[in-house]
């Protein structure tokens, strides 16, 4: 049993009209909650970690970590980096074992995020690492990315050909409404649907068939555990995310792996909240951390079931 990269998890989840979840991991027991989901229900999974994250984690404990979930599963597991900043941090990535890099490239004028991606693109296809690549900007925060409403763009379909066919990236991250962090809607939820098809439209006319499409800030910030937070010292008010069935159509259409990293960070916060709440005397991590594990994989399952359709 090893990783494995996307390019099999993809072709398979076009054709069956589901996600992979890419859930974002920063300590020993996100990982088990996540994994364990997965496992029960037997579905692929990518763990994924921001260049921040892999500093946080230490790359070998980071690769030990995960290199042990996939031997104790023996499910698919495609260790990715998110929104790596330049081509240091991506080759940093293949060279420790990495199994998928994203080259983010976006905040670049076209041209230079070509140009940029391409090189990553050239070093990963030698190591058989597949690349993801994004065009279009997201609003919101996420560890290093921080992009304000103003410089949002969306992803322009011609643009996304062009830097598909340019580049060879193996999945393109897009921008369709979607958006980091706990608050990505002052109003109604909205995702512009007829952009991603008319980009799968632009990609099959051009003989680029089945490609995968990623949805980057696509947690639905469940209300569950923003009320846990609130109810136990947190200050999370207006906090909203993607609703499941918008997320659940996307999955449905040329997305193939959606991005999830708010969603566990409040399951896993809220519950350390609770327990430190409920009984203050209580010292031991293994009390807290071990209820965070326990939603965490609550949370993942219904992610699975609900939004990615991914189960066997």
């Amino acid at each position: 049993m090893a990783l494995v990269n996307t390019k099999k998890m993809f072709e398979e989840a076009f054709k069956g009209g589901y996600a992979i979840g890419a859930f974002n991991i920063n300590n020993m027991e996100i990982v088990q909650g996540i994994v364990d989901a997965c496992k029960a229900k037997n579905t692929p999974v990518i763990l994924q970690v921001s260049a921040g994250a892999m500093k946080y984690m230490r790359p070998a404990y980071l690769k030990h970590l995960v290199d042990a979930a996939v031997e104790e599963t023996g499910l698919d597991i495609a260790l990715h980096l998110d929104h790596g900043p330049d081509f240091e941090t991506c080759k940093k990535a293949i060279d420790l074992g990495f199994t998928s890099v994203m080259i983010d490239g976006s905040h670049h004028p076209l041209e230079e995020n070509i140009e940029i991606t391409k090189k990553v693109v050239e070093y990963a296809h030698e190591r058989n690492v597949t690349v993801e690549a994004e065009l279009g900007r997201l609003a919101g925060v996420e560890d290093d990315v921080d992009v304000s409403e103003a410089d949002a763009i969306y992803t322009d379909p011609d643009e996304a050909l062009e830097f598909v066919q340019k580049t060879g990236v193996d999945s393109l991250a897009i921008a369709i409404g979607t958006s980091h962090g706990a608050y990505k809607f002052k109003g109604e939820a909205k995702l512009d649907f007829a952009r991603l098809e008319k980009i799968t439209e632009k990609l099959e006319a051009a003989g680029i068939h089945n490609y995968p499409i990623v949805l980057h800030g696509a947690s639905a910030v469940d209300q569950k555990y923003v009320a846990m937070c609130n109810e136990n010292g947190g200050n999370l008010g207006g906090a909203k995310g993607i609703p499941t069935e918008m997320l659940r159509k996307a999955a449905s259409m040329a997305v193939c792996k959606i991005n999830m990293d708010t969603d566990i960070r409040l399951a896993m916060t809220g519950s350390i909240r609770k327990v430190l709440n409920e009984k203050p005397e209580e010292f031991d991590p293994r009390k807290y951390l071990g209820l965070g594990r326990e939603n965490v994989t609550d949370l993942v399952t219904g992610k699975i079931e609900n939004v990615l359709g991914s189960y066997k």
